[in-house]
């Protein structure tokens, strides 16, 4: 299972329709919060997300309605008994606040929270494990501001059951071959494991553009993308605001994906002064027709 939940679409001011910032990645049996925006731990129970099986947080930057849900979010983690560590990935100034805000309140938590500083010097692979696979890379905002990249991996080479009974190997050692060991017959020959599997099937990978300005250097990090967020503040025809304030509006999010040969796009980050949100959507589709809204509440396969 591999997918993206949308718990908050809006940029900086809350409506009473839409919040600020906040995605849950889900990648088999765990979740990945991205962006906390106030209000995020409601959205939790709102959309019925069980929040004891989140393991990491990323926050893009320091922009509040990134993270200003986030204190009440780790409070109320550990009121609810959480004893699993929790690690965050974030601009390195987060921890310091953090820390004040559980001093000047007297909170102890009852598990370890862990702190990953993002540097722009050290953009790369920043997190890997047996299901998945996170990049960050700097985008273009007014401060220090990341992007991610999430590869969900697939390790396991795929066995050919007719080719195995030819060699005489037998089922018991189907998860090393799975695993790319070859197999060493009694009477002496090595099967090599590529007589015997084929390649495991190309991982999928989820793109997350935080706030940014268009650039056509961005578009490398979502190439070939399965499936791409990126925010749209704007409406096209307010593209010099959009530049002036480091966003971006439909028609440039629209040709970042189909610069990158993305299969899907999702927008979002809509400014407050808009109520109706159907033109996003039609002005992406002109440039790049596999675009769609990011809606609350709606989790979108990967």
């Amino acid at each position: 299972m591999f997918a993206v939940t949308i718990l908050g679409n809006n940029s900086a001011l809350p409506t009473l329709e839409r919040h600020p910032t906040a995605q849950i990645v889900t990648c088999n049996d765990q979740l990945i919060l991205v962006d906390c925006g106030e209000g995020t731990q409601l959205q939790f129970a709102r959309y019925k997300i069980r929040r004891s099986r989140l393991r990491y947080i990323f926050i893009s930057h320091l922009h509040g309605d990134h993270y200003f849900g986030l204190i009440g979010l780790i409070n109320s983690l550990s009121l609810l008994g959480r004893q699993d560590p929790l690690t965050v990935f974030a601009p390195p100034e987060l921890e310091a606040i953090l820390r004040l805000q559980m001093e000047c309140s007297g909170t102890v938590l009852q598990f370890e929270l862990q702190f990953v500083p993002l540097l722009e010097e050290n953009q790369g692979v920043i997190l890997e494990d047996k299901d998945l696979k996170v990049s960050f890379f700097p985008t273009q905002h007014r401060i220090p501001c990341y992007g991610f990249a999430f590869e969900m991996q697939k390790r396991k080479r795929k066995i050919i059951p007719d080719q195995a009974k030819v060699y005489e190997i037998p089922a018991a050692y189907f998860s090393k071959l799975q695993q790319g060991a070859d197999y060493h017959r009694k009477d002496g020959l090595i099967v090599k494991n590529d007589w015997v599997t084929l390649a495991p099937p190309t991982g999928k990978k989820y793109v997350y553009y935080a706030d940014t300005r268009f650039s056509e250097d961005l578009i490398p990090f979502a190439k070939n993308a399965d499936l791409v967020y990126h925010e749209t503040t704007y409406l096209h025809n307010l593209a010099e605001r959009a530049a002036e304030r480091f966003h971006s509006t439909t028609v440039e999010a629209a040709t970042l994906a189909l610069k990158a040969n993305a299969h899907r796009l999702i927008i979002g980050h809509f400014s407050s002064k808009y109520t109706d949100l159907t033109p996003f959507e039609a002005e992406c589709r002109e440039v790049f027709p596999n675009s769609e809204l990011a809606l609350e509440g709606v989790s979108y396969i990967i």
